[in-house]
């Protein structure tokens, strides 16, 4: 069965691997995948990524993201998927939401790639609104 929302699934990895106080999770890779975790590496909420080879013999990709933690507590607080398969969510660059006063970020989908709202607004340009993290 195909996987409706791979990136919804990759978020919830994180999420459940934190709050489960792992060190890191492993996920099945994609192009999307790592844009958006480069954002987050950029953004300082994980630690990094790296590739792996996944099933028996090794024929798929997959991402062991290596999670972040402060004083215990896991650098995500919060990460959620905004633009759904079922309802996709666009923004341009003036109306990006500001998630909890700038304290987290908005990652965007837009033509100059996967970007953060602060990136966005910088090269002032909108798109597709994937997921708010703080």
């Amino acid at each position: 069965m195909a996987m409706t929302d791979p990136l919804g699934d990759m978020l919830t990895r994180i999420r459940n691997g934190q709050q489960a106080k792992k060190d890191s999770v492993l996920t099945p890779a994609s192009t999307l995948r790592v844009r958006v975790l480069d954002v987050l590496k950029r953004e300082g909420y994980i630690r990094g990524y790296s590739e792996e080879a996944l099933g028996a013999k090794g024929q798929h990709k997959g991402l062991r993201i290596e999670l972040k933690y402060f004083e215990g507590q896991p650098a995500i607080r919060h990460v959620a998927r905004v633009s759904k398969p079922g309802r996709r969510v666009y923004s341009g660059s003036k109306e990006l939401p500001i998630v909890r006063n700038g304290l987290g970020i908005t990652i965007v989908s837009t033509p100059r790639g996967v970007l953060s709202d602060a990136e966005a607004r910088e090269h002032n340009v909108g798109g597709e609104v994937l997921a708010e993290v703080f």
